[in-house]
């Protein structure tokens, strides 16, 4: 007699077991994939300490040929003379609302680059800013703001919808290298800079790792319901 729960157990086992397998083998799935986000996780959180590292280095001049991959977020110095219009993108921020980046030619030390000189409100649009030599300290940077829903840059009321360096730099006549400022000396009042961060590179990784986590939990609380529904139905 005190075998016979145990043969019951066994035989409600058999049963079920296609359905065991296959709960196992989604299980692992879910699993596996949650491993794959905390790798994922830490890789991303030691890319982004490289980065901040290397944009709160210690300046240095500009290369002799700046090249997208080694020297991006590269901090730098350089003095020189803004040359040429105004470029202006129009961005949103936080603590100043909307308004636009002002994109200009920046000659120094043999090169003519594009220099993000930063923020600007909407009121200061057609405000005369006089070109002149100046000692900025930034980062190198090559953004990534195209997608399928930028709109076409209105040349004629010279608003832009991204900083994609090709076209600025054909439109300006500058290498296709882009400077953002941290700092400039003299400081233009009416412009604040934006300096680059790490705040627009995503890491979700967190975020997707309890995600798959949590469906691993839920699967596993979902088969043993399943079970016990099945258990006391044959017990009936």
């Amino acid at each position: 007699m005190s075998n016979a729960p145990d043969a019951s157990v066994k035989s409600f086992l058999r049963a079920n077991l296609p359905f065991l397998i296959l709960s196992a083998g989604v299980l692992a799935v879910l699993l596996s994939l949650g491993n794959w986000q905390v790798r994922r996780l830490a890789e991303k959180e030691a890319y982004l300490a490289q980065i901040e590292a290397m944009i709160g280095s210690a300046p240095v001049a500009i290369p002799d040929a700046p090249d997208p991959e080694s020297d991006r977020f590269r901090a730098v110095e350089a003095r020189g003379r803004l040359s040429g219009p105004e470029v202006h993108v129009l961005v949103s921020t936080r603590d100043f609302g909307a308004g636009y980046r002002v994109i200009q030619g920046f000659e120094t030390g043999g090169h003519k680059i594009l220099l993000d000189r930063g923020f600007i409100r909407l009121t200061d649009k057609d405000r005369l800013r006089e070109p002149g030599e100046i000692d900025v300290t930034g980062n190198l940077y090559w953004p990534d703001e195209i997608d399928d829903f930028t709109p076409e840059n209105d040349l004629k009321a010279n608003i832009w919808y991204a900083r994609d360096v090709g076209p600025l730099a054909a439109h300006l006549g500058t290498e296709p290298v882009m400077l953002i400022a941290r700092e400039t000396v003299p400081n233009d009042p009416s412009i604040a800079p934006l300096p680059v961060d790490t705040a627009s590179i995503p890491n979700r990784h967190m975020e997707y790792l309890l995600t798959w986590y949590g469906l691993a939990a839920t699967w596993v609380l979902m088969t043993l319901y399943f079970l016990m529904r099945r258990r006391a139905k044959d017990a009936t």
